[in-house]
């Protein structure tokens, strides 16, 4: 790994109370890693923050978007980016400190003999999370147990947002013409590269519940996600 490039994408909105411990925490583990940051004009100055850390450390990038245009366009937007950069390997984080980065050695390491490596809550026959309400336990199996149900994909973790691409299984998809907003935007590109024939493989990590801020999951969200896993089964979706 030591000659390849390794870019993190970060989408975010709101996320000025952890953005700057996180990219403290990628910076730490001296992998030379790039990262970039897809902020949709965070109202409380979220992209103020990181352009500011961007102008100590080139290694960081701000996307301020100017409006909030939801988690896929943000990603695809970010991912973009990084394959223009030449990255090698692209791996993509959530702003909250529910993806530890200390798993960053582990993904990559799975990454020299997989496409997309994913880092699953429900391997090894549980649910590795801490601090979650039954609730949100029981919500979060039955969305993974449905998506993966119906989808067929050969995951645990099909709704994991903590993920490894190497360049050529992004690259081989049509970014552009990713149609998922919210969360179901993290299931359609398992899909997508599941059926263009990439290795897929998983890790386990153990998920935290978010430090400060609040979940971005509604409703709307909720809704779109069950449609859009039907809409993948049934091959509607633009190709």
């Amino acid at each position: 790994m030591k000659n390849e490039k390794i870019i993190v994408v970060i989408p975010t909105y709101n996320e000025k109370e952890n953005i700057v411990g996180l990219i403290q925490r990628i910076e730490a583990l001296n992998l030379n890693i790039r990262i970039i940051v897809v902020d949709d004009n965070s109202p409380d100055g979220t992209w103020q923050v990181v352009e500011d850390i961007g102008k100590r450390l080139p290694r960081v990038e701000i996307v301020r978007r100017m409006a909030k245009r939801g988690l896929g366009a943000a990603y695809v937007e970010g991912f973009k980016r990084a394959i223009a950069q030449g990255a090698d390997f692209i791996i993509g984080m959530d702003a909250d400190f529910s993806h530890d980065p200390s798993y960053t050695p582990d993904f990559l390491k799975a990454a020299e003999e997989s496409d997309v490596v994913i880092g699953s809550r429900y391997l090894e026959g549980g649910i590795s999370v801490l601090n979650w309400p039954l609730w949100r336990i029981i919500l979060s199996s039955g969305a993974n147990t449905y998506a993966r149900l119906i989808t067929g994909l050969p995951v645990n973790d099909v709704t994991s947002g903590f993920i490894c691409y190497r360049k050529r299984a992004l690259s081989a998809i049509s970014l552009d013409s990713i149609e998922s907003d919210g969360y179901s935007f993290l299931v359609e590109m398992k899909y997508r590269i599941f059926k263009k024939g990439f290795k897929i493989k998983e890790i386990p990590i153990v998920f935290v519940e978010r430090r400060k801020g609040r979940s971005k999951m509604s409703l709307g969200v909720f809704i779109e996600s069950v449609i859009m896993v039907l809409r993948l089964r049934l091959g509607l979706y633009k190709k």
